[in-house]
């Protein structure tokens, strides 16, 4: 394209309703119109005969430039958002096209853009939809990335550090479920809001995804970290309005600060992302700050994950079930068994059900939990011998989230089935934590086992913070008593007292008590002397494969210390 008459060209531009420039190849600025003053507050001899860098924001990478000359020098034109500094200092961005022309025998670069920040047309607020966030009008991933590498391109060793904060919102998709999309988009403006208050006004927000947000924040001091971060969980914790309506709703923030936890920006914010996974394990609401120790558990976890949904679909023969005696403490007698499920994995190898079980619930695969559980005792109940005395019970560890879930019964329907036939009690354990938030559904559901027969008992009691008033109408026969605190008896500390209440609180619900983790003969006898009924341990038996439990079942007497 050439400029055929220098003065119809002005005539024309300076009326232009967009900003212009013309700058030569060296690059120098040679013309502005007077829209460009209106947009960046720079006067014509302001700029004229300067680079066009005098409106560099800063924010881009060297790379950034180079493709947009090298679109130039292929193309003859280059198109794009880019972000650019104001007279005043503002940070704003800017639809910017650019095209090569002639003008009398010389090239030159005529740009033309406007003040993104006003969304003032129709094409540049389609075109910003690549760079944009569209509900919170924040930077998307795209644009946040590039600012995040341009701030590491800038960083200068010696000077103020920066940190990225990654920050997600608690069970989210809840809110979406129960209130609907549109309450679920009012509470992302709101969580854009929260998050900008707690910031300063030269500090980057973005909406990476869904209820997903970063920030570039900028640190005088790292310690200066810490409070920010603090700052970020708590204005998450008033409430937001939503239309008409409260909505109470939580985060998660992780952070990394450059360069100590990264040099590149795709390194800070994966491990900014991986804080804030470890904040979600220690219990949502908080924040963590990276560390190569969290990282590594983290790791170690995902790895775990990964491993159990290959083994719960492919190979069902790492899993297998071992089963621990409970006995009657004053006779010695073995009256029931618990059943528990082993993973032994390839790689990992015994895997502790400690770490198994919990992954399992969280990725929604206690289910399939279950059922490995099921398989492995109803195939060593195919030619087990009935029951020789009483009405020995076989107990088997069932998810609060599972108890309103169809798949349930028909996944213990037919074990207990089996179990009745053998003359044993079929019984659940549900850990005293889970027990204390169900809801009215999940407790008819325990109300409708028990009148089957089904006997119910609370594991791990001792650890939540039950109210008596909640127990006694819970429908449970047995208390399980927490290992630790039978830790703490049969020595001088006096750690009888908690055993002692638990036994006087289901003395007056009428109630049975089981002690876990009996391993020493001094815990025994003092369970004794407390008139503890029942309990199991490693003094008794350990753990063992079907085939060892039926020797100790027909020769009840011979492994109790009693």
């Amino acid at each position: 394209m050439q400029i055929e008459q220098p003065h119809d060209f002005r005539a024309l531009v300076d009326q232009y309703p967009r900003a212009i420039m013309i700058a030569t190849k060296e690059p120098r600025i040679t013309y502005v119109n007077h829209m460009f003053y209106s947009v960046t507050g720079y006067q014509s001899d302001d700029v004229v005969g300067k680079s066009p860098s005098v409106l560099s924001s800063g924010l881009h990478t060297p790379e950034f430039y180079r493709v947009m000359w090298q679109s130039l020098a292929s193309d003859g034109r280059w198109e794009g958002l880019i972000w650019n500094r104001k007279k005043n200092g503002e940070d704003y961005p800017q639809w910017l096209s650019i095209y090569a022309m002639e003008d009398n025998g010389q090239h030159v670069y005529v740009g033309m853009f406007m003040d993104m920040g006003e969304r003032a047309g129709a094409d540049e607020r389609l075109a910003s939809l690549a760079y944009y966030d569209p509900l919170t009008e924040l930077p998307n991933r795209s644009l946040f990335k590039e600012f995040l590498n341009a701030r590491v391109s800038q960083h200068i060793r010696g000077e103020a550090c920066f940190a990225v904060l990654f920050v997600n919102l608690d069970f989210f998709k809840m809110i979406n479920s129960l209130h609907g999309h549109e309450r679920g988009d009012g509470v992302l403006k709101q969580a854009a809001s929260c998050i900008q208050s707690v910031v300063g006004k030269d500090d980057i927000v973005a909406r990476l995804s869904g209820d997903e947000f970063a920030v570039i924040v900028e640190l005088q001091q790292y310690s200066m970290l810490h409070e920010i971060c603090e700052r970020m969980i708590q204005a998450f914790r008033a409430p937001v309005i939503v239309g008409e309506r409260e909505c109470f709703i939580s985060a998660s923030a992780g952070a990394a600060v450059y360069p100590v936890h990264g040099e590149n920006g795709t390194e800070l914010l994966q491990k900014a992302d991986r804080a804030m996974h470890m904040a979600k394990l220690a219990g949502r609401s908080c924040y963590r700050i990276y560390s190569e120790e969290d990282d590594e558990k983290g790791r170690r976890e995902h790895e775990l994950s990964e491993a159990l949904t290959v083994s719960l679909k492919t190979a069902s023969d790492e899993f297998y079930v071992v089963y621990q005696p409970q006995y009657d403490l004053c006779s010695g007698q073995v009256v029931g068994v618990e059943a528990l499920l082993r993973w032994e994995h390839p790689a990992f190898g015994s895997v502790s059900p400690g770490d198994f079980i919990p992954l399992a619930e969280r990725r929604g695969q206690i289910h399939e939990i279950t059922q490995q559980l099921v398989r492995g005792i109803m195939g060593d109940l195919r030619d087990a011998r009935p029951a020789l005395q009483g009405r020995p019970g076989l107990a088997i560890n069932i998810s609060a989230r599972q108890i309103t879930d169809a798949r349930l019964g028909l996944a213990i329907g037919p074990l207990f089935d089996r179990i009745r036939e053998l003359g044993w009690r079929p019984e659940i354990e549900i850990t005293e934590t889970h027990v204390m938030n169900l809801s009215d559904q999940c407790l008819e559901t325990l109300r409708a086992l028990r009148e089957q027969g089904v006997g119910i008992a609370i594991d791990d009691f001792g650890t939540g913070y039950s109210s008596l008033a909640y127990l006694q109408n819970l429908p449970v026969q047995v208390l399980k008593i927490d290992r630790q605190f039978i830790s703490s008896l049969g020595g001088q500390s006096g750690g009888s007292q908690i055993v002692t209440a638990i036994l006087g609180i289901a003395e007056a619900l009428d109630l049975d008590v089981v002690a876990e983790g009996v391993e020493t003969q001094a815990q025994y006898e003092e369970l004794c002397e407390l008139k503890c009924q029942r309990g199991q341990g490693f003094l008794m038996a350990r753990p063992q494969r079907w085939q060892q439990v039926q020797d100790i079942i027909a020769d009840p007497y011979r492994s109790s210390p009693a």
